[in-house]
């Protein structure tokens, strides 16, 4: 079984008029496997660009390239083939173009088996199930979040980073398969915190935009932008960049699914689930970064008649899972606190001072 802890926390240090480009390349899935695979295993370039003259005889998949990733931005709008399950004789040849049955069609679209979402990795003898992927859906979820560390896999601890969705050092894919019903969230940075689209700000303001308004445009044209006005200004949500861009400022932009509790799977209870999780050593922890950079555990301490601390890291655990981006607020000696999930911190609400928390599994 997969366990895996909250790593890579985003931190980001861009001021609100200038984000620095990052310095690696975003490729999206986009680019084709190295030589050294075996052609049955890559995806065809021609098929991928709208047809390919070797049809079924192509020695290569007749495949959505993106598909293979788990991040096809049309989901089950997609035109070409998204049964990845099969080699290039089993996939359908010809083309974008090329007619598929109802039911065929259906198959093809079909990405989970059931399940909200499912995370896989393939070490080039096929796709498997992640144990426990609700871990990694959970952290995905977080605008701030940009990878994940996974252990006790059959390949040891993986490090899975969520932009480029890549395994770090092994020769290892990953992929997010979705059952075509996910809610895509877009948020921006303003004041080195990610915001949602069409939410408050500090001050009460709403933003104008919408997520879904957003997302219709992604869905219709995932190379094109997205303009609104925030008063006299004009500004634009540069999707291949993932940029806002404004006159006199540039902000980071990122695209995450809402969190959605998964459903059991193959007759398989929630109940169960939870129980062979805590079994094997999966039970989360809360904790909080002290001023020498030590992790503590949140206890509820009692000092007399006065609550030094009172949550508990389960009653944290209970509110996070009702909401990965929302807060809770509890007190410390008489002092209040907000628990920010979404860019785990824990702020002091008289002195504004922050600090960081993180979940990790035991």
């Amino acid at each position: 079984m997969a366990t895996a802890h909250q790593s890579d926390e985003e931190r980001p240090s861009e001021s609100e008029s200038d984000v620095s480009e990052e310095s690696d390349s975003e490729s999206d899935g986009s680019e084709e496997e190295s030589d050294s695979q075996s052609p049955g295993r890559q995806p065809c370039r021609y098929y991928n660009k709208g047809s390919c003259r070797d049809g079924n005889k192509c020695s290569y998949l007749h495949v959505c390239k993106y598909a293979l990733t788990g991040n096809c931005r049309y989901g089950s709008k997609c035109k070409l083939n998204h049964n990845t399950g099969g080699g290039a004789s089993s996939a359908a040849g010809g083309g974008a173009a090329a007619q598929t049955s109802e039911d065929e069609e259906s198959e093809a679209q079909q990405l989970t088996d059931g399940r909200y979402y499912q995370w896989q990795l393939n070490d080039g003898r096929g796709w498997k199930d992640i144990d426990n992927d609700h871990i990694i859906e959970a952290q995905y979820c977080l605008p701030h979040s940009k990878s994940i560390k996974i252990y006790n896999t059959p390949y040891g601890a993986v490090s899975i980073e969520f932009n480029r969705m890549k395994v770090y050092g092994k020769d290892l894919k990953v992929r997010r398969l979705d059952d075509g019903n996910t809610v895509w969230l877009w948020y921006c940075t303003l004041r080195r915190k990610w915001h949602k689209y069409g939410e408050k700000d500090s001050k009460g303001n709403t933003n104008p935009v919408k997520c879904s308004d957003i997302e219709r445009k992604f869905q219709s044209n995932p190379k094109s932008s997205f303009t609104f006005n925030i008063g006299s200004e004009t500004l634009e949500i540069k999707f291949i960049e993932m940029r806002q861009v404004g006159k006199n400022r540039k902000r980071k932009v990122t695209r995450r699914p809402l969190y959605r509790q998964q459903q059991a799977a193959a007759g398989v209870s929630q109940a169960t689930s939870a129980l062979n999780n805590a079994s094997l050593g999966t039970k989360p922890k809360w904790q909080f970064e002290g001023d020498s950079g030590a992790w503590h555990d949140y206890k509820r301490r009692q000092s007399g008649t006065q609550t030094e601390c009172s949550v508990t890291s389960e009653d944290i655990e209970r509110k996070y899972q009702q909401n990965p981006n929302g807060s809770m607020v509890f007190k410390v000696k008489g002092h209040s606190y907000k628990l920010d999930f979404g860019v785990m911190k824990q702020t002091n609400l008289k002195t504004k001072r922050s600090r960081n928390i993180q979940r990790v599994l035991v």
